[in-house]
């Protein structure tokens, strides 16, 4: 059995680890401040639309008027801040569509860094939100498996435990307390 829980550990971690290292070094980047740009560029309004962003045809109304204001564009939904509609997902060149007072719409490119923050954030397209649920799941399970095979070997009992105990009262002094 615990080679088995073994082979586990390895797979999922060997599998998921490049994943995993683009949402450290882009979570580290968000962390030191390093969120990247983006480039903005407007796009002449030629027909401004009334859109009701309560509507169940949003997705279809935003196109609608992209596609009126010669813009052909793919998208996956619409999020809405505000007055100003995103197209999504922003982890790829985009659009911002105001629909306030002053009527606007602009295209939106992220650099290479913005783009890894927006799929850390959730903000890429719907099949990488979906892996990225797998890999959360995957990643529970190596730190289960990892913590059970450390707990459950005489030799590394007492250094599993010490070790899990110190990242417990950092987390709990680091997050609650101080």
């Amino acid at each position: 059995m615990r080679a088995l829980w073994i082979k586990i550990h390895l797979y999922i971690a060997a599998f998921f680890s490049p994943m995993l290292l683009m949402m450290a070094v882009s979570g580290g980047l968000y962390l030191l401040g390093i969120k990247g740009t983006v480039e903005k560029t407007p796009v002449e309004v030629m027909i401004m639309q009334p859109i009701d962003v309560k509507a169940e045809t949003l997705k279809q109304d935003v196109d609608g008027l992209l596609q009126a204001n010669g813009v052909v564009h793919v998208f996956e939904y619409v999020k809405v801040s505000g007055k100003t509609l995103i197209t999504r997902p922003t982890s790829e060149p985009y659009y911002e569509i105001n629909i306030g007072e002053s009527p606007a719409i602009t295209y939106v490119e992220p650099d290479l860094v913005k783009q890894l923050v927006e799929l850390h954030k959730g903000h890429g397209p719907g099949i990488f939100k979906n892996l990225q649920k797998i890999m959360a799941a995957g990643l529970l399970i190596v730190l289960l498996s990892g913590l059970w095979l450390g707990l459950s070997s005489q030799p590394l009992m007492r250094q599993t435990l010490g070790i899990s105990g110190a990242g417990l009262v950092v987390f709990v002094l680091a997050g609650f307390i101080l």
